[in-house]
């Protein structure tokens, strides 16, 4: 069923899209512009597109941030801080109502700018989450589904919150996506 519904959901998006648009608000406020790769990674730019068209990224904040690498965000099930029961303690710890994804590495590199799709232990778990690094990590080449590369904004991405909890949890008031738009 599951399966299903993400088949239905990518036949009445955008999976063709060539990017997003998060507007960035807290101590960040401004757009971040992704191009995103779907001749690399086919599935994941389907499902972020199907997420984004449907709203589902809107509000959700970037809930693991680490100095020197990468701002992380997208949990649709906990970290969306519009929700009436917000806890930022279990932002992170879900995904989406759509299936988990199967790894698409690619030979890209995760370079300043690139955005790759956060999972846990097993390469075949991306979901909603992804993350956009402030800085070069090539120890995460072939290890983890890049997505897409920031074309406009890493001013933006620069002022985000950092994390001072442990792993780079974001401590008191979070930057947050207010808007994600899929663009052409």
């Amino acid at each position: 069923m599951r399966k299903l519904a993400l088949a239905l959901a990518l036949l009445g998006s955008p999976a063709l899209a060539s990017g997003i648009e998060i507007e960035v608000a807290g101590e960040a406020n401004g757009v971040i512009k992704i191009d995103l790769l779907e001749d690399i990674a086919p599935n994941h730019v389907a499902q972020i597109t199907a997420l984004a068209s449907e709203g589902k990224y809107d509000g959700v904040v970037f809930h693991r941030v680490i100095e020197g690498f990468m701002a992380q965000t997208g949990d649709v099930q906990f970290g969306n801080s519009t929700a009436d029961k917000f806890d930022m303690r279990m932002a992170g710890m879900g995904g989406s109502d759509l299936s988990d994804l199967d790894a698409e590495f690619s030979d890209v590199s995760f370079e300043r700018g690139v955005v790759g799709m956060a999972r846990s232990q097993n390469p075949n778990s991306a979901n909603s989450q992804f993350f956009i690094m402030f800085a070069p990590g090539t120890f995460l080449d072939g290890q983890y589904t890049v997505v897409g590369k920031v074309t406009e904004g890493l001013d933006v991405l620069d002022m985000i919150k950092r994390g001072e909890g442990r792993n780079g949890s974001v401590l008191g008031e979070p930057d947050r996506m207010v808007k994600v738009t899929v663009t052409e």
